[in-house]
């Protein structure tokens, strides 16, 4: 069995190594810090499993999740991440994850996740169902950040973390203009007038 660990962090994918070595000692693990390598990885060799962390120097872990949703529809991907579940589980679900993980549940959780999803199952914990089930029966109401694209999402938390549009292009590797237009979209689906609303809104809303 092979497992792609993607995480920009050396001391995390370390501990995952070793957390998921105790459990499938026969397991052949691959790592990688940059969300842009996760597919090249994947086309080397046959792999059961991607352990993807969201926030990655350059390409996001989300982008990598729709493009390996576009070329390997079946491979399971468990999203772990820093961010709590109310800012990104449902995005990351809604992309194809096959679950959601945040990073300060205990090991054992973390076995619990990637076994459920190599039997082709989902994986998300009960409050994530409940909500879910609201979005289903039409109960949940949606916050203005919720409307917004991966893409939108991801330029506001660039912005909100204080970078601007020029570093912010060269990050995603797209043109200003492109990053201008985004960011001029965002506003007006998040009604709001300035960069100082949206950092405060993001402040508000744990999205920095």
């Amino acid at each position: 069995m092979k497992i792609i660990l993607a995480d920009d962090h050396a001391v995390v994918r370390r501990g995952l190594r070793q957390i998921l070595s105790d459990e499938f000692p026969d397991a052949i693990f691959a790592e990688t810090a940059r969300a842009g390598e996760v597919i090249a990885l994947v086309s080397e060799a046959p792999c059961d499993c991607v352990v993807l962390d969201i926030s990655m120097p350059g390409r996001s872990g989300l982008d990598a999740l729709r493009e390996l949703r576009q070329s390997y529809a079946k491979l399971p991907v468990l999203v772990l991440s820093a961010h709590p579940e109310d800012q990104y589980a449902l995005r990351v679900l809604k992309a194809g994850a096959s679950g959601y993980l945040t990073k300060d549940h205990a090991p054992e959780e973390l076995v619990k996740a990637v076994k459920k999803v190599l039997t082709g199952g989902k994986y998300v914990t009960p409050a994530l169902a409940e909500k879910l089930a609201e979005q289903v029966g039409g109960a949940a109401s949606e916050k203005p950040h919720e409307l917004l694209s991966d893409r939108e999402f991801h330029v506001l938390r660039m912005i909100a973390a204080g970078k601007s549009i020029k570093e912010i292009a060269g990050d995603l590797s797209l043109s200003e203009k492109t990053v201008s237009t985004y960011h001029t979209r965002l506003l007006e689906k998040m009604n709001l007038r300035s960069d100082a609303d949206l950092v405060r809104y993001s402040i508000e809303h744990h999205l920095d």
